[in-house]
């Protein structure tokens, strides 16, 4: 906070002068920065088996019913790895109904590879975790800064501000071809709780 000089040159007691800067700080709360937590975010469609089906079909630039329709062609090893036959076969169903959409064997190789997981392993799928803060000025939220958008979400993340009451964050995603930024955080709303006044 600034002062004029001439507040710090004047002849006035020590005590004085503590009045005075006490009341130049009436009014002006100091904004504090609170890290957003983050939790949760990578849910799966119960039909879908694990697979991030709206990462995969947003990568392959198509709507996710198009790609379940393609992978409702796919017969699922049962132990193990595939014969080199049935992976023939599947690839054969996926790319009847996905090459019509322009997709390649190699991008759809890309893409499975990318987001390819073992859920038994306790493995998840490539993503980053995002990052933000919120501007907090006596006790509310002024302002929500994302300062890393993360990757790989496939639903929206919980999202909390330790030590702010009343309010709760709604986080919206971004979904697109660029693996590196596909399921990323694009915004993050505070809004206040039914309970808040």
């Amino acid at each position: 906070m600034a002062f004029s000089h001439s507040i710090f040159r004047s002849p006035l007691a020590g005590g004085s002068i503590l009045a005075l800067m006490m009341l130049g700080a009436v009014g002006h709360a100091a904004e504090t920065k609170v890290p957003i937590t983050f939790s949760g975010g990578h849910d799966t469609d119960r039909k879908d088996g694990g697979r991030p089906v709206g990462l995969i079909a947003a990568a392959l630039g198509v709507k996710t019913e198009v790609f379940r329709e393609a992978f409702s062609g796919v017969t699922p090893a049962k132990n193990g790895r595939p014969s080199d036959e049935d992976a023939r076969r599947n690839k054969a169903a996926l790319m009847k109904v996905l090459q019509p959409h322009g997709i390649t064997n190699d991008r759809l190789d890309e893409v499975s590879d990318y987001y390819r997981y073992q859920p038994q392993r306790g493995e998840l799928w490539t993503n980053k975790a995002a990052k933000a803060h919120a501007v907090v000025v006596d006790g509310r939220v002024k302002e929500i800064v994302v300062t890393e958008p993360g990757a790989g979400y496939s639903t929206p993340p919980k999202a909390t501000v330790k030590g702010v009451d009343g309010v709760e964050l709604e986080v919206t995603l971004s979904f697109g071809k660029d693996l590196k930024t596909n399921g990323s955080v694009s915004g993050i709303e505070a809004t206040k709780t039914k309970s808040a006044k």
